[in-house]
């Protein structure tokens, strides 16, 4: 078996206390904002299913999202804006998203672990786990939270801005969004620090 094929072995989480998980989606995108989710989990009502966002199908990332939001000890969002991740780039206010998503927790928790290897200043015991989407209970609550909120999001974003596929693509580099952009220029939500965007705009397109 492959390193890739290889199963990750949950941690477990006990010697933390009470555990916020933290994740984000919307890195990629060229368009719209970055989503980030914080959850903590209730661990007398565990939820079956819970893995990696990217590895579950809509609906039962909807199904999931709707039990975890029920049964949370808390959960809350934070999202960074177009023009913050323009005006910061991306990876800062990704940051910024996760500061307030766990910023308005109604819980304060022990510690909170977050997903990748950075992580923001939370003024908390914080630890970065690589991969803990698939090994994190709470991480992967988040990750689904944090995705379904944004899969919404660029649905509602479709129909303000028609055209550009935001309802199938979700803002990604795909070869249709990509052709949409050289056909229609940028609008309104689309990323202007990102190099596909600055390329629509030199093309002499946009808003």
């Amino acid at each position: 078996m492959s390193q890739r094929q290889q199963k990750l072995e949950p941690i477990d989480v006990s010697p933390y206390g009470v555990v916020a998980g933290v994740d984000e989606v919307g890195i990629g995108p060229l368009a719209g904002d970055v989503v980030a989710c914080a959850v903590i989990l209730d661990p007398n009502t565990p939820i079956n299913g819970l893995r990696d966002s990217k590895r579950l199908s809509d609906k039962a990332r909807e199904r999931l999202a709707e039990s975890i939001c029920a049964h949370a000890l808390s959960w809350s969002l934070g999202s960074a804006s177009v023009a913050e991740v323009d005006s910061l780039n991306v990876l800062v206010a990704s940051h910024l998203a996760m500061q307030r998503a766990v910023a308005a927790l109604s819980v304060v928790p022990d510690t909170v672990l977050v997903d990748g290897n950075k992580t923001p200043d939370f003024g908390l015991p914080t630890q970065a786990i690589v991969k803990g989407d698939q090994r994190v209970a709470a991480i992967s609550a988040a990750s689904i939270v944090a995705k379904v909120t944004r899969d919404r999001q660029l649905v509602e974003l479709a129909a303000r801005f028609p055209g550009y596929g935001f309802e199938q693509h979700k803002g990604y580099p795909t070869k249709f969004h990509l052709q949409a952009l050289a056909e229609l220029g940028p609008c309104a939500v689309h990323r202007r620090s990102f190099a596909p965007v600055q390329r629509a705009f030199a093309a002499g397109g946009g808003e």
